[in-house]
Parts: C-alpha cells; sequence; structure tokens
C-alpha cells in the first residue's frame, strides 16, 4: 500500500523509459533538474539488489520560494517523483501530492493558487511521462 498523500500512476513504459520521459518534460516546462538519484545503481554498489528505481528532484523557484518563505515547507521542495519497477515489472511513477504537503506544513490559503498550480503541473507531467 502507498502512503497517504502520495499519487501512483502505472506507466505505459518501462522504469528507465518513464524517467527520462518525465525529466525532458519538467526540462520542456522551463523546471530545474537538481538530481536523479539511481537508487539501484546505489544498491548494486553495496552488494545488494532493488529493481529499476530512480528519484527525479525538480522545480521552479518561483513557485516554490513564495511557500517557502510562510513556512518550512523547504524540507519537501523541490519537488520530487519516484520511478520504480514493481515485482510484476511494471513501471509505477508516484510524487507527493502538493495538497498534502500544504496540509502537513500548516500552509494556509494564501497558498492555494500555488499549491493548484503545482497539482495541476505534477499531474500533467507524471501522465505526460506515464501514457503514449
Amino acid at each position: 500500500m502507498i502512503a497517504e498523500g502520495i499519487t501512483t500512476l502505472p506507466s505505459e513504459f518501462g522504469a528507465k523509459e518513464t524517467i527520462d520521459r518525465l525529466e525532458a518534460l519538467v526540462k520542456s516546462k522551463g523546471m530545474v533538474v537538481f538530481a536523479r538519484i539511481d537508487h539501484a545503481a546505489g544498491a548494486a554498489q553495496a552488494g545488494l539488489a532493488l529493481p529499476p528505481t530512480e528519484l527525479l528532484i525538480f522545480g521552479s523557484a518561483k513557485a516554490g520560494t513564495p511557500l517557502m518563505q510562510l513556512k518550512v515547507i523547504g524540507i519537501d521542495l523541490p519537488l520530487k517523483a519516484l520511478v520504480w519497477e514493481d515485482a510484476r515489472g511494471k513501471a509505477l511513477l508516484c510524487f507527493n501530492e502538493p495538497s498534502w504537503l500544504a496540509n502537513r506544513h500548516g500552509l494556509g490559503g494564501e497558498s492555494e493558487p500555488t499549491i493548484k498550480s503545482m497539482t495541476t503541473a505534477l499531474s500533467v507531467l507524471a501522465k505526460s511521462a506515464t501514457e503514449r
């Protein structure tokens, strides 16, 4: 079971193609990719097995900074998306729901337009990365 506040989408592509597509989409929207972490490669270096699992950390200072000015939401920003392969070999993409983050940090009504915008952007990016 996926934790509360996380949206998960199945992908029509493999894990690597899904994260590659997401990274390209993020960049095409003018957002910054801060890091791409290959958890499976890290596991292999430690002598452990992990199916393909990568984390993309990305965002926009224009959207995130106003939220960080309100509270310590910087612990959860920039945005993150995880792509992994389940036991059946199916790729999945998940991300923290912006409304859940806003609730977690007690952001008030003044954050609503930004949270809505983030939610829309993440939904569009995730669908575009996972669907043909």
